[in-house]
């Protein structure tokens, strides 16, 4: 009787071990192929941009690009929404209505973040063309510390010693490299004569300064309120294709209305478009399968196919201090990355009230592994993200 019974017992254990090795197994191989679609992604995107800003013929507008990818993104977002409610069109208008109308000085809240972020994509194609994409890829990454900056001053975090080292080193790579890229500029030939080295700097600069205090400000919104990452991208989505429809009129209205607005879109820069568009849309799924530690990797192994590939497709010249300050920055993020060590027990005789308190500022100060709100290595309404 105990041998009979003992049999269906174990058999139960054992499909059960098996399922959690199967699991583990699964978990394992969708680490590595998010791995995979944030390194593609984060190199892509700036290849891509340098490379159709840099080829010759008729060249598009950058601001009717970000215009479109805007116009995109709320699409998606609002395909995700409807998707959510079923399909049922009445429950998802009746939800626009009350987040968007109803509730119009929450998505006031929103113009701020936006008009910052449409400015923010706008540099980027300014930074882009005008930068090799290796020294924009490394030097982008100082948003990494205006985001840890921001965040101690907006959000009272707190930051581990080990982050603070990685942010010292950051900013000593980044600084290597423009010292050797203004050495070596006049050597080299990715600089050509349409293209001004101190303005993709400055654009850089002022765009890594926009994404800290955008994400930091957007984190701030999103937990102070219930509303869907998904419906917060919706409201951005709106400000944001309106100021891009301003700053077109501004920048290029005369051109645009002349050439058109599609004017010299071919299937890459399309492309480009919706690389752009959809690229947090794709890291805020895969994001949920990749922990700190590989996104932070996947950053720093981005850097060096950026490098890899600007070498071959843009004659792009590496040497030893180039090396010394993207291998710093890569270091630096990778540091950044690491999860921090455990908080020590409070003692036996601290309140309940106060150990809530300690594991509440716990999360907040570690939550950056697993809140996409909080994490610098995603792209900005996500992570803001650009969840969408």
């Amino acid at each position: 009787m105990a041998a009979s019974g003992d049999g269906p017992g174990a058999g139960v254990a054992a499909d059960k071990a098996i399922g959690s090795r199967r699991h583990s197994e699964g978990n394992r191989k969708l680490k590595y192929i998010s791995l995979a679609i944030l390194v593609v992604q984060n190199a892509s995107l700036i290849l891509s941009i340098r490379y159709v800003r840099t080829l010759p013929g008729d060249r598009f507008f950058s601001t009717s690009a970000v215009v479109m990818a805007e116009v995109l993104k709320v699409l998606t977002c609002l395909l995700i929404m409807l998707f959510q409610k079923r399909g049922s069109l009445r429950d998802f208008a009746l939800l626009l209505y009350d987040s968007v109308v109803v509730q119009h000085r929450d998505t006031l809240k929103l113009a701020v973040p936006s008009l910052i972020y449409t400015l923010q994509n706008n540099l980027q194609y300014i930074a882009i063309s005008n930068l090799p994409a290796a020294t924009f890829q490394v030097t982008y990454q100082l948003k990494i510390l205006t985001t840890a900056v921001f965040s101690v001053l907006m959000l009272q975090k707190s930051l581990s010693r080990l982050q603070w080292v990685s942010l010292v080193l950051l900013f000593a790579g980044v600084a290597i490299v423009q010292v050797e890229q203004e050495g070596g500029r006049k050597e080299t030939s990715v600089v050509g004569e349409s293209q001004n080295y101190a303005k993709g700097l400055v654009a850089v600069v002022v765009s890594c300064l926009s994404s800290g205090f955008a994400g930091v400000y957007f984190e701030k919104i999103l937990k102070g309120s219930a509303a869907s990452v998904w419906m917060r991208n919706v409201q951005l989505g709106i400000f944001g294709t309106l100021l891009g429809l301003l700053g077109l009129w501004w920048n290029d209205g005369a051109a645009i209305a002349e050439k058109g607005f599609l004017f010299g879109y071919t299937p890459l820069v399309w492309a480009v478009i919706f690389n752009q568009a959809f690229g947090g849309l794709l890291v805020a799924v895969v994001v949920k399968y990749a922990d700190n530690i590989l996104k932070g990797f996947a950053t720093s192994f981005s850097i060096v196919v950026s490098t890899v590939t600007s070498v071959y497709l843009f004659g792009f010249h590496v040497d030893l201090l180039f090396t010394l300050g993207a291998g710093l920055v890569i270091g630096a993020v990778y540091m950044y990355s690491l999860p921090r060590a455990p908080a020590a027990p409070s003692a036996p005789s601290s309140s309940a009230s106060s150990s809530s308190s300690s594991v509440s500022h716990s999360r907040n100060h570690m939550g950056d592994s697993r809140d996409p709100e909080a994490d610098p290595f995603l792209p900005k309404h996500l992570g803001k993200e650009k969840g969408c």
